[in-house]
C-alpha cells in the first residue's frame, strides 16, 4: 500500500527519495511526492515539494525541472482512502499554521487510517486551520503545527498520543533543517541507519543498496533522525537502548524487482514458483515440529483444533489447508476472513492452535485479528508468512517463513503456492504430534512435496494452451469458476486473479451448488473454468458439467490426465501432466493464473498495477 521515504543527510538527497518511491511501487499507489528542507542543503531556507497523480519517473522529471535539492526530505506512494487521487490530496501535506498561507511550517507524510480525524479537524479548524484536502492525513500536520514549541520530536509524542487509528509518519518542520521525526503505531515503519546519514523507510526494500543497518521500529514507537545520530523511544518517550531495538543486517535484495526477460512482474513470479517451492521446502529432511520454533512440541501436543485468520488470496490457502487437516491430522479446523473475525462474538478456545497466513506479514486486517484472539485467551499463535523480520512473526509464538522472495505483482501466485506447502508440512506435523501419520505415510508426502518442482514446470508448459483459452476470455465480461472439495478454494482463487487484473466479473461456487441458483446464469457468453482432478468427487464433477452442457455453456476443464474427459463442441480440455493427490491445489491453481494473466495481456490492463488495488494492504 503507501510507501513512505525519509532521509537525514549532507548530501542532496532526492535521488535516494524518489529511487525508494520506485522500489516501493509494486505495493500500488495512485499519486506520490517529495519535499525537502532547502536550507538542509545550503539552499533557500523553508519547505519545498513536488506532488503528482502520475508516476513516480513523471514525478522525478518534476522534480529535476524544478531544480528541488535538499539534505533532508520525505516522500510518499500514496494509495487514495480519504479524498480521491488528486493533486490537493497527494502527500506531503503541508501545514501553514492558523489561518495561513505560503511556504509551510510542516511537512508530513503517512500510511494508515486515523479513526478520529472528523473530531479533530473540527478543532483545528475552530483554531483557525485551513485545510487543502479531504485527507486524515492533513490533520496530523496541523495537529503537529499547533502542538510545536520549538522541538519537533515533543510536537510529534504529543501529536500520536492523540491520535486513534493506524499510522506510519515522517515529519519535517521548517526551522530544523536536519532533522526527521517517525512514529508508527499499526503500520509497518523502518529506520535505516548510514554513515553519517539515516533513513525512514515503511519497507526495507525501499533502502537497499543505500543501506542494510536496519532498525525494526515496534507499536508506539518514535523515532528520531538527525545529522550522523538517531535515537528511538517509546510511546512514552522513554529512549529505548540498542538491545531493546538492535541494528540488523537486512540483505533487500533489490534485484529481485528486474524483470528480466519477462513481459510483466506477474508472469516472472508466476514462473518462479518452482524455485520458490524448492526454496521454502530447503532443509526439509523429515517432519519435526521444530521446524515452526522452539517449543512447536510442546504447543502442537497441547491444541485440539485450528483457527485460521487471513485475508484474500491467504484466505483461500486457509481454506486448503482446512481439508488438510481435518482429513489428514484429523485436527477440527474453521477458517476466518480476519476483518470479520474481530468484529463478532466468538467462542474462545485456550487449546486451539491460532494460524495466521500472510504473504507481507504486515496486513493490519491480520495483525488485528491476531491481537484480538490474543486478547481473548488464544495464547497459541503460529504464522505462515514471507517475511521474516515482519510484525507477524514477531507476535506470533510460532512461525514457518516461506521463501518466495519479494513480490512485486499486486495479484499474488508464488506467495500463495510457497503457502500452501508451509501449511502442507504444518499438516503433517500436526498429525505426526496426534498420532495419525506413520513413517510410511510421511516418506511418500515428502517424496511427493520435493517433486513438486519438477511436477510445476510440467504445469507451466501448458502456457500455450492457457493462451488459446485467454484468447476466449478476453471477450467475455463475466465467467464462472467450479470446484469441489479441496479444489472449491483453488477455483475461489481462480475467480479472484481473473477480476483482480483483467477486470472481468467472476464467481467461484462449489459444483454442487450449480443447480442451487448459479445455473440461471449459464449462457453461451458465460464461459464456465472447471477444476477436474481424478479424486473421490469426479463422478459427481462430471455430473454437474453436463448440467452446464445441457443449458448451452461452454465449460473450460482443467482435467487430470486419466480422468476420460475430452473435448467436444463447447467443452474445451487441458490435461493436467499428473494427478497429484492431496497436493494437487498447487498445481491445479497454476494455470488459473496463467489464464488470469494472459487473459488480462489480452484486455491491455495494467497486469501489475489493477486499479483500485494495492499490494501491502496496511489499512483495515
Amino acid at each position: 500500500m503507501c510507501g513512505i521515504v525519509g532521509a537525514v543527510s549532507s548530501r542532496n538527497i532526492v535521488p535516494i527519495l524518489v529511487q525508494g518511491l520506485q522500489r516501493l511501487e509494486y505495493r500500488g499507489y495512485d499519486s506520490c511526492g517529495v519535499a525537502v528542507h532547502g536550507a538542509s542543503l545550503g539552499g533557500a531556507p523553508g519547505l519545498q515539494r513536488a506532488r503528482s497523480t502520475a508516476r513516480v519517473a513523471e514525478l522525478l522529471a518534476q522534480v529535476q525541472a524544478e531544480n528541488l535539492q535538499g539534505a533532508t526530505g520525505i516522500a510518499h506512494t500514496r494509495w487514495a482512502t480519504h479524498g480521491a487521487p488528486a493533486v490537493h490530496n497527494a502527500h506531503p501535506h503541508f501545514s501553514h499554521g492558523p489561518g495561513s498561507e505560503g511556504p509551510g511550517h510542516v511537512a508530513l507524510v503517512h500510511n494508515g487510517i486515523i479513526e478520529n480525524h472528523e473530531e479533530l479537524r473540527a478543532e483545528l479548524q475552530a483554531r483557525g486551520y485551513v485545510f487543502a484536502s479531504q485527507t486524515d492525513t492533513e490533520v496530523i500536520a496541523h495537529l503537529v503545527d499547533s502542538l510545536y514549541g520549538g522541538d519537533l520530536f515533543e510536537a510529534v509524542q504529543a501529536a500520536t498520543a492523540r491520535l486513534r487509528g493506524a499510522y506510519a509518519i515522517a515529519v519535517m518542520h521548517r526551522d530544523e533543517p536536519h532533522r526527521v521525526v517517525g512514529a508508527r503505531a499499526g503500520s509497518p515503519l523502518v529506520l535505516g541507519v548510514g554513515e553519517g546519514e539515516n533513513f525512514l523507510a515503511s519497507d526495507a526494500m525501499a533502502l537497499a543498496g543505500v543501506t542494510d543497518q536496519i532498525v525494526y521500529l515496534e507499536e508506539g514507537d518514535l523515532v528520531d533522525l538527525q545529522l550522523g545520530r538517531y535515537w528511538v523511544a517509546g510511546r512514552d518517550g522513554r529512549p529505548l537502548d540498542a538491545a531493546q531495538r538492535p541494528v540488523r543486517t537486512v540483505h533487500a535484495h533489490s534485484g529481485a524487482a528486474e524483470l528480466g526477460p519477462y513481459r510483466h512482474y506477474m508472469q516472472k513470479e508466476i514462473f518462479e514458483q518452482p524455485r520458490a517451492i524448492a526454496d521454502t521446502l530447503e532443509g526439509v529432511h523429515g517432519i519435526v515440529p521444530e521446524l515452526f520454533g522452539d517449543g512447536a512440541y510442546r504447543v502442537f501436543k497441547d491444541i485440539d483444533a485450528v483457527l485460521i485468520l487471513a485475508c484474500g488470496t491467504s484466505y483461500y490457502s486457509g481454506c486448503v489447508a482446512k481439508y488438510w487437516l481435518e482429513s489428514i491430522a484429523r485436527i477440527p479446523t474453521q477458517v476466518e476472513i480476519a476483518s470479520e473475525y474481530r468484529y463478532r462474538d466468538t467462542v474462545p478456545n485456550p487449546r486451539q492452535l491460532v494460524v495466521t497466513i500472510s504473504q507481507s506479514g504486515e496486513t493490519a486486517d491480520t495483525l488485528a485479528a491476531l491481537r484480538h484472539a490474543q486478547s481473548l485467551g488464544h495464547r497459541h499463535t503460529l504464522t505462515v508468512c514471507n517475511v521474516a523480520t515482519s510484525a507477524m512473526v514477531r507476535e506470533c509464538q510460532l512461525a514457518y517463513v516461506t521463501r518466495a522472495g519479494v513480490e512485486i505483482g499486486v495479484a499474488s501466485t508464488k506467495a500463495f503456492t510457497t503457502q500452501l506447502a508451509g501449511l502442507f508440512l504444518l499438516t503433517l506435523a500436526l498429525a505426526q504430534v496426534h498420532g495419525r501419520l506413520t513413517e510410511a505415510q510421511e516418506a511418500a508426502h515428502l517424496k511427493a512435496m520435493r517433486h513438486l518442482p519438477v511436477a510445476l514446470q510440467a504445469v507451466l508448459a501448458l502456457e500455450p494452451q492457457v493462451i488459446r483459452w485467454a484468447e476466449d476470455f478476453a471477450r467475455m465480461e463475466n465467467a464462472l469458476f467450479l470446484g469441489r472439495g479441496v479444489h472449491y478454494p483453488v477455483a475461489l482463487e481462480g475467480a479472484l486473479k481473473l477480476k483482480e487484473i483483467s477486470y472481468i466479473h467472476a464467481e467461484a461456487y462449489p459444483a454442487g451448488e450449480l443447480k442451487h441458483g448459479p445455473l440461471a446464469l449459464v449462457t453461451s457468453s458465460m464461459p464456465v473454468v472447471t477444476v477436474a482432478p481424478n479424486d473421490a468427487l469426479l463422478e459427481k464433477l462430471k455430473s454437474n458439467m453436463q448440467e452446464v452442457r445441457a443449458r448451452g455453456g461452454v465449460l473450460y476443464v482443467l482435467a487430470d490426465a486419466d480422468t476420460r474427459i475430452e473435448s467436444a463442441e463447447g467443452l474445451h480440455v487441458i490435461r493436467m501432466p499428473e494427478h497429484y493427490g492431496p497436493l494437487s491445489p498447487l498445481l491445479h491453481v497454476v494455470p488459473l493464473q496463467l489464464l488470469a494473466y494472459h487473459t488480462a495481456c489480452a484486455r491491455g490492463t495494467d497486469v501489475d498495477k489493477p486499479r483500485n488495488l494495492a499490494k501491502s494492504v496496511t489499512v483495515e
